[in-house]
């Protein structure tokens, strides 16, 4: 099952401060809801374990994240796969680009496609299309606020 999503998100501070943010496993480890573990293992590539409860099916995916066409501070590709035993799989990417607000800040636009497979391609779409927009939302609203702190 395909889904797309896209979004656009004003963030209160640097371009930079925000590429810096972007790009720090412990800052993303404690916004991703659901995530047990994210280490990097080299500049450009990371490994995570997260669980994730999407209608009646919970599952640990354990996955790789790559990011490639890295243009600092602007912008990056990111993609990934990741592997939840019998709830499935998913496999995707997202175009991340930065550009300044009105405000000083930085707005943080998102394109994401994404392959889902197993029981929760099962689930239909209307469902995880929302539990991903809900995951999507609560990430912003922590990242958000990892920005503005030290």
């Amino acid at each position: 099952m395909a889904m797309t999503m896209q979004g656009e998100v004003d963030l209160p501070a640097s371009r930079e401060v925000v590429w810096q943010k972007l790009n720090d496993p412990e800052v993303l480890k404690a916004c991703i809801p659901g995530c047990q573990s994210l280490e990097k293992t080299s500049d450009t590539s990371f490994e995570a374990v997260a669980k994730v409860k999407v209608g009646p099916v919970s599952a640990s995916f354990k996955g790789k994240v790559n990011l490639s066409d890295l243009d600092p501070p602007n912008g990056y590709r990111i993609s990934g796969e990741g592997e939840g035993g019998v709830a499935g799989f998913a496999k995707g990417g997202a175009n991340v680009r930065l550009s300044d607000n009105d405000d000083g800040g930085t707005r943080l636009a998102y394109d994401v496609e994404a392959q889902i497979g197993g029981k929760l391609a099962q689930l239909g779409g209307r469902l995880v299309n929302g539990v991903a927009k809900n995951l999507a939302d609560k990430f912003f609203v922590s990242f958000a606020k990892a920005t503005t702190e030290g």
